[in-house]
């Protein structure tokens, strides 16, 4: 709950940016911006003491984690929006979302070999976050015009730099962020995942596959905006960026998936499935470039979308494909198989088919107590906490209990 409300100042900070500035390019009242920085800071608030509430309650799970970092992934969308209303950044608002989506999925495609979420001393969580809102506060008093103006006019002193003065202010700070925040950061996490990979023998060509399904997302709506007659990042940025920033938040939370269920390295069929949408986009936009504006398939005089309602379809698409990873992903329910029994200190486990599942102490009926943390009963054993070792708790055992399952008994269990 505490996570959710977080993420929900997000999306009341990123509807004020559409009621006041709908194509990121005018000034909404300064009492908005106020409101962006102070609705970032509660977020951040949140989002930080949320893990903590869960340990103090002792209800911390993967599915936990799973809803976190989703949430997490699609913050950074939410908040692009809202940036870019404060900084009026109209289409450029695209690029501050991708250097922040850049930064969070090298930071979760390294946690993925490393099993360690590394951070530097100055990130993004912490000071990146606190380097936005006072952006946000600054705004809320010499207004959003100041962002539209040249560097070397807003900064008066920088305006011997040969290069910044005579651009935009936001397009000086956005230049700034890729120079000295997303190079470094992807260098460094590309050069830890790099040590694992080396260190256990592996291949390096299908660690760096699982970053192919972002950056074909990324290209495939660059060359749709390209291609697009009503340039879809100008006209429509809130619909465009909210139904990408969708289909990134599934990349990540079909990642963070793989890592908690253990599946082994390499590209996920899945995390292509849901980029589908995109060659009907761009063959959208091509027709309607090839007949003055006018949406229809080449060579054939029949009707196709109108570029907003392709969009919005986008958006549509884009949350059911992230809808799917928070229920179960690409992982199936347990296939049963010959249960075999195997016992490891304290704790046992078992065998169904390809997956396994824990077991702690017997409880007071002399049953084992399942390692999952869950609000149910499988046939009268508690199911108590989650299991620590990786690959014995699969999140689909969230939804898909044992007792379903004919052919596991108590006995076997």
């Amino acid at each position: 709950m505490i996570t959710l409300t977080g993420f929900m100042f997000l999306l009341v900070s990123a509807l004020l940016g559409y009621i006041y500035s709908p194509q990121l390019d005018s000034a909404p009242p300064r009492w908005v911006n106020f409101a962006h920085g102070l609705l970032l800071f509660l977020y951040q608030t949140f989002d930080a003491v949320d893990g903590k509430q869960a340990r103090r309650t002792n209800s911390s799970s993967p599915l936990g984690e799973l809803f976190d970092h989703g949430c997490d992934a699609l913050a950074c969308t939410f908040e692009a929006l809202a940036f870019g209303s404060s900084a009026m950044c109209g289409r450029s608002t695209f690029w501050f979302w991708l250097i922040s989506a850049i930064t969070f999925y090298g930071a979760t495609w390294e946690h993925f070999f490393t099993n360690t979420l590394i951070l530097p001393v100055v990130n993004g969580p912490t000071e990146g976050l606190m380097m936005i809102y006072v952006s946000h506060f600054f705004t809320a008093i010499v207004g959003s015009e100041w962002w539209a103006h040249r560097f070397g006019e807003s900064l008066p002193f920088l305006n011997w730099l040969p290069f910044f003065g005579g651009i935009p202010t936001y397009a000086a700070v956005l230049y700034l962020m890729i120079a000295f925040g997303v190079i470094p950061t992807v260098t460094l996490n590309v050069s830890n995942v790099y040590k694992v990979v080396k260190a256990r023998n592996g291949s390096m060509l299908l660690a760096l596959a699982m970053l192919y399904p972002f950056v074909a997302l990324v290209g495939g709506v660059l060359v749709w905006d390209y291609l697009s007659p009503a340039d879809i990042l100008r006209t429509y940025p809130h619909l465009a960026i909210i139904g990408t920033g969708l289909i990134f938040g599934y990349l990540v939370g079909r990642m963070i998936l793989a890592h908690l269920c253990d599946e082994p390295k390499g590209l996920k069929t899945g995390m292509c499935m849901s980029l589908l949408y995109l060659p009907f986009a761009i063959v959208n936009a091509v027709a309607s470039r090839r007949n003055d504006g006018i949406p229809l398939i080449i060579f054939v005089r029949v009707p196709l979308v109108d570029e907003r309602l392709v969009l919005l379809g986008y958006c549509v698409f884009s949350g059911k494909d992230l809808h799917g990873v928070t229920m179960n992903g690409e992982v199936g329910p347990p296939q049963l198989g010959v249960v075999a029994n195997k016992l490891g200190g304290r704790h046992s486990s078992i065998n169904i088919g390809n997956k396994s599942f824990a077991f702690g102490p017997r409880g007071q009926d002399n049953g084992c107590v399942k390692t999952m943390k869950l609000p149910h009963h499988v046939e009268g054993n508690e199911l108590n906490r989650i299991s620590d070792p990786p690959g014995d708790a699969y999140v689909d055992d969230l939804f898909h209990l044992l007792d379903n399952q004919s052919g596991v008994t108590k006995k076997e269990a």
